[in-house]
């Protein structure tokens, strides 16, 4: 099991995360009784809670909140008990409200809840390699109709482009003014979605004609990363270990998760693709492409690409981002920033 998790640290660049607040008690009079909290919690397990009465107040209820959601109440100091099945992986914000006399305090605590999925190590399988223009600084990358489109990055010299991956022979490319910088792409719903990195602007194009229809403002402070869909919704990434979920008609954020690998959070996760109701995601700066649940933000399976790059005339700079399902043939196609080929492969376990 340790070789495993090294493996996967090592592929990844997991960063492990401790649970609890660093302030002991917020409140002077009652605090949170964490003294049985392991250091993470798992999706099948509960939490009981129980609240320190240090000044022995007669205490009349307690109110109990996860993530300000009422979950339930007590009599006196009598201990609550709630399952965290439901949760959503990341950090769980507990309250008590303490109700004595005629008058009330809070007390808060913090923990977190981490995926209880160990990660299987896929395999996968060249298939065929094709041409890459190497000035592509890959940032989308996705498959319509049979055709293959990319999105790439930098100002001034970023684009979308729709070409025959087999030739490389470019049927149309859409110009980003050169204070854009390209980011993810997918198409949904008979339009062309289009992130671009730190400008919060967004674009949407008809997908037959590539004809700009709107420019969109995001409706969080974040930045644009990677992006897919699933037919009906966008999911996104910011840098960090959360995958949006964004309404295209409204082009609201309406959810999110955050990706976890066993009890590390991975972050910077970048290019997407929905592939059999899973989000397979590139983490920037690595040779691996997660695979993961897109209701938990479970890690499910990784794929180690590093063995691609004895194929490749690359630099360790030219990283790994890029990944398009070709439905057709139920292949998958891998490509790098910069890089000088196309990988479509198979994945097994």
């Amino acid at each position: 099991m340790k070789k495993y998790n090294f493996l996967i640290a090592i592929s990844l660049g997991m960063t492990l995360i401790g649970c609890g607040d660093t302030k002991k008690g917020e409140n002077s009079l009652f605090t949170i009784d964490d003294s049985a909290f392991p250091a993470h919690f798992t999706t099948p397990e509960s939490v009981s809670i129980g609240i320190l009465n240090p000044n022995s107040k007669e205490i009349d209820s307690i109110a109990y909140f996860v993530n300000d959601k009422k979950v339930g109440s007590t009599k006196s100091t009598e201990k609550f008990k709630f399952e965290l099945k439901d949760q959503k992986l990341g950090y769980q914000y507990l309250k008590a409200t303490v109700y004595f006399g005629s008058d009330s305090s809070d007390a808060t605590k913090r923990i977190e809840l981490v995926s209880n999925v160990t990660p299987k190590l896929l395999k996968y399988k060249i298939v065929n390699t094709y041409p890459h223009d190497t000035n592509s600084f890959t940032e989308g990358f996705e498959f319509h109709n049979d055709t293959l489109y990319e999105s790439t990055g930098q100002n001034g010299k970023s684009y979308l482009r729709k070409y025959d991956y087999k030739t490389g022979k470019i049927f149309k490319q859409i110009d980003l003014d050169s204070k854009y910088f390209g980011e993810g792409i997918t198409f949904v719903n008979g339009k062309l979605y289009q992130l671009t990195w730190q400008e919060k602007t967004g674009f949407i194009y008809d997908a037959k004609t590539l004809k700009l229809e709107k420019t969109f403002t995001y409706d969080k402070d974040i930045e644009g990363w990677g992006m897919t869909n699933d037919g009906t919704y966008i999911y996104q990434t910011d840098k960090t270990e959360k995958i949006w979920k964004m309404d295209p008609k409204t082009q609201k954020m309406i959810d999110y998760i955050n990706v976890y690998s066993g009890d590390a959070k991975i972050k910077a996760i970048n290019e997407l693709e929905w592939i059999n109701g899973k989000i397979y995601t590139n983490v920037w700066l690595k040779d691996a492409i997660a695979v993961v649940n897109p209701t938990s933000g479970a890690v499910e399976g990784i794929l180690d690409m590093s063995g691609l790059r004895k194929f490749l005339k690359v630099t360790p700079d030219d990283v790994l981002n890029g990944i398009a399902y070709n439905p057709k043939n139920k292949t998958i196609f891998v490509t790098g920033k910069n890089w000088d080929k196309i990988f479509e492969i198979t994945v097994s376990e």
